[in-house]
């Protein structure tokens, strides 16, 4: 099945990676999920979209006092040791065989911040900071083997240039790729604020564990 939907996504001789194009759609979906944990519950940062960020590094310094400057520095900065950290993954073998262990490693991150969401919330400042940094370094790690996975429209993560591709280009492959990739994360959103606001974080993180757990059994087979 997951064979199809590859595909499906990549027709004819385009795919290179097997079945591991089809695995980007539920990591998507893990990006919203986490995406509305932190935004919504750490201080108003994005633990994936780092353009956002980014952004919000300067808002802040601009004299912003509802973002905080620390949170949005501390994704980054950790976002870039879980890149790093892939990279050299990734580095030793080849991004196929670095896919499996390095989602794996991701799953563990977003275990634990489980963990420390349900013994000690999200409210308090050390339970913040270990929250954002086990996030944004899971995050970076998906980032850096989606990257050299290379799949054209789903890097689970950027969406800006998959909508500017959907207005400006002719139906196709290409589009089927940018819809499932915006449909993918909005949905993921989408859970993640609902559950974040009925159940709590840690029911969404046990939702983006869950995906990342079947993404790693499946990527195995």
């Amino acid at each position: 099945m997951l064979t199809r939907v590859a595909g499906w996504l990549l027709p004819g001789d385009t795919n290179k990676h097997r079945h591991l194009p089809a695995l980007l759609i539920p990591l998507t979906l893990v990006t919203g999920l986490v995406d509305a944990v932190s935004f919504l519950g750490l201080n108003r940062v994005f633990v994936a979209n780092m353009t956002g960020n980014v952004v919000f590094v300067g808002f802040a310094l601009a004299g912003d006092r509802e973002l905080s400057l620390w949170s949005s520095l501390l994704a980054i900065s950790t976002f870039m040791v879980g890149a790093w950290t892939a990279a050299r993954l990734i580095a030793r073998s080849d991004v196929e065989r670095a896919f499996t262990p390095v989602t794996a490693v991701h799953a563990t991150l977003v275990a634990t911040a489980l963990v420390i969401a349900s013994i000690f919330g999200h409210r308090n400042i050390g339970a913040q900071i270990a929250l954002i940094s086990l996030l944004a370094c899971g995050m970076g790690m998906q980032n850096a083997v989606v990257r050299k996975l290379a799949v054209p429209d789903m890097t689970t993560t950027v969406l800006t240039i998959a909508i500017t591709g959907l207005a400006g280009d002719p139906p196709g492959a290409a589009g089927r790729r940018r819809l499932v990739s915006v449909f993918g994360m909005c949905a993921g959103a989408l859970c993640g604020g609902l559950l974040h606001f009925h159940l709590g974080p840690p029911a969404a993180l046990a939702l983006a564990l869950v995906l990342l757990l079947a993404v790693v059994v499946f990527a195995r087979g």
